[in-house]
């Protein structure tokens, strides 16, 4: 694991950076002038809900409450930190996500812990186990350093023990700010404990009275018998607001952020957390993640990406890029985006080790590298995302992997897997995203008006330059010919347009003196005697 976030040399910029982790780690420190008492670590923590299988927006979270981690740690000089994943799967299940198969028999299970759910997908002890080993599977190989922490386990073990005893002792303080946020018939069966059934084992949401709260003890109906009952050791879990308080004061948490629709449960909850004797976190208030219609995404309808979609089609790091990106806008989040964040994130890299450590703080492949421990890869790739995608694309569904590395070796001397690996891992992604989106939708029309001339002009200008012609010195052939009055563009974006729709059969490509420097003009050649055809 790098240090890279510890360089001496960044600690001075990192005390007035302004990108959006330092500011937020600043809260931190001035949480703690001096230091948490007692030389204690300053704990992160982030909160998952396994009702559903985990999206990019699960990810999101671990991510940036890492790079506010590393951000407080750089500023302070290495402080200590840690950070605490709580999954909350003893919570019930309430309704059987759209994405899962064998619904009819979760729904036989409605009710109950998402720890006492068989798996539907018959891998794990239980549905929760499944979804929590999938979000630690990708937490693990992004390189993350977290604590995981399920609820069950928690609860059961009797680690929280003393923090319920609290809440039955502050049982009326919570109701006093819950009811009046709830709606009358919420309000009439509303409790802060919920117990779970001894004889159905469903997680109940049935008032109750406190019989003794240093013992645990409290009384409800339960299948229209009135019995008592202890809360301690996995005999109940709490009402999330009020769990999600207890956690904060239980564990010492310091910064959690969340999502802007949980605004007003984080205003709750800190009350909670104050009664209980505790003070509520520092964090950020982040946008959702919506979809390509504009909705938010939800693990229940499952109408977001998840985290394996992204990496078939792009890379871990664009991903981290993505998710790094104004933390507080809104942005829609689906397949279309990947390409972009791909190249983007490749051009922040390059750009990377020329600037300043003050720019460099800026920089969000700093903050992507630091929070998977790394340092910023120095290499540069020889093609975009972009172009490699083109290439794919006239070269057709059918060619390998092998034949796209030929072509790549014409274009960049000694270019090969071996001397490349990020980039052969790249045309995996290109040639994934080519075969489900780009080819079902790519149509060569024919040249119209001017278009065909200016077509047969290129193919002549092509032929006079040598095969190892610049891909500058063609793009300015292309520019001159745009510019030709005579074949009737309003402006240079018609005519690349016109190549884009006419050789590659897509209304937007790459700068085309690239792409035929990496196609080759001998096949560029033959796409426009296909077109003139």
């Amino acid at each position: 694991m790098t240090d890279l976030h510890l360089h001496p040399s960044l600690r001075e910029p990192a005390q007035t950076s302004k990108a959006w982790p330092f500011e937020e780690a600043r809260k931190l420190v001035k949480r703690y002038p001096e230091g948490k008492p007692g030389g204690e670590a300053i704990i992160f923590e982030t909160g998952y809900g396994p009702s559903g299988l985990p999206h990019i927006g699960t990810f999101n979270e671990v991510l940036r409450t890492t790079m506010v981690r590393r951000a407080y740690e750089a500023i302070t000089g290495g402080a200590p930190t840690r950070l605490v994943a709580f999954s909350d799967d003893m919570d019930g299940l309430r309704k059987v996500p759209d994405n899962v198969p064998n619904g009819d028999m979760l729904r036989e299970y409605l009710g109950k812990p998402l720890t006492a759910i068989p798996d539907p997908f018959g891998k794990y002890e239980s549905f929760a186990h499944h979804n929590n080993a999938m979000l630690r599977e990708f937490l693990d190989r992004f390189g993350f350093e977290y604590e995981f922490v399920s609820s069950t386990e928690r609860y059961k073990a009797g680690a929280f023990d003393d923090a319920l005893r609290n809440v039955l002792r502050h049982n009326q303080d919570i109701l006093d700010i819950m009811l009046p946020t709830l709606r009358a018939e919420r309000a009439a069966t509303y409790s802060p404990i919920l117990p779970v059934s001894p004889t159905s084992g469903i997680v109940l949401q049935v008032p109750v009275t406190v019989v003794d709260a240093d013992a645990g003890l409290v009384s409800f109906e339960d299948a229209g018998e009135t019995i008592t009952h202890s809360i301690l050791g996995g005999g109940a879990k709490l009402q999330w607001k009020v769990d999600w308080a207890m956690r904060w004061v239980a564990l010492g948490v310091d910064y959690e952020m969340y999502g802007k629709d949980l605004t007003d449960s984080g205003v709750q909850s800190g009350k909670i957390a104050k009664a209980l004797g505790g003070r509520k976190p520092e964090g950020l208030i982040y946008e959702m993640f919506l979809d390509e219609k504009g909705e938010k995404i939800s693990k229940s309808k499952g109408n977001g990406l998840s985290i394996e979609e992204w990496l078939s089609y792009g890379s871990e790091e664009s991903l981290a890029f993505f998710a790094f990106r104004e933390p507080k806008a809104a942005k829609q989040l689906h397949i279309g985006v990947v390409p972009k964040a791909v190249d983007e994130y490749l051009q922040m890299r390059g750009n990377y080790p020329a600037q300043d450590d003050d720019k460099k703080l800026g920089n969000p492949v700093h903050h992507v590298h630091v929070a998977r421990g790394q340092d910023v890869p120095a290499t540069e790739l020889p093609v975009t995302f972009g172009l490699l995608l083109n290439l794919v694309g006239v070269m057709g569904a059918d060619a390998s992997k092998d034949q796209i590395w030929r072509y790549l070796g014409q274009y960049v001397e000694g270019a090969n897997a071996a001397s490349y690996p990020e980039l052969d891992r790249l045309i995996d992604n290109a040639m994934a995203y080519n075969r489900d989106f780009v080819a079902p939708t790519l149509s060569r029309r024919k040249p119209q008006d001017g278009e065909g001339a200016a077509l047969q002009e290129l193919d002549a200008k092509l032929a006079a330059l040598p095969a190892d012609a610049s891909a500058d010195d063609i793009q300015n052939i292309v520019y001159e010919i745009g510019k030709n009055e005579a074949y009737g563009f309003e402006n240079l974006r018609d005519w690349f347009k016109a190549l884009y729709e006419t050789l590659l059969g897509s209304s937007a490509g790459p700068r085309m003196g690239s792409f035929i420097a990496l196609f080759g003009i001998d096949n560029t050649r033959r796409l426009i005697a296909e077109a003139l055809a």
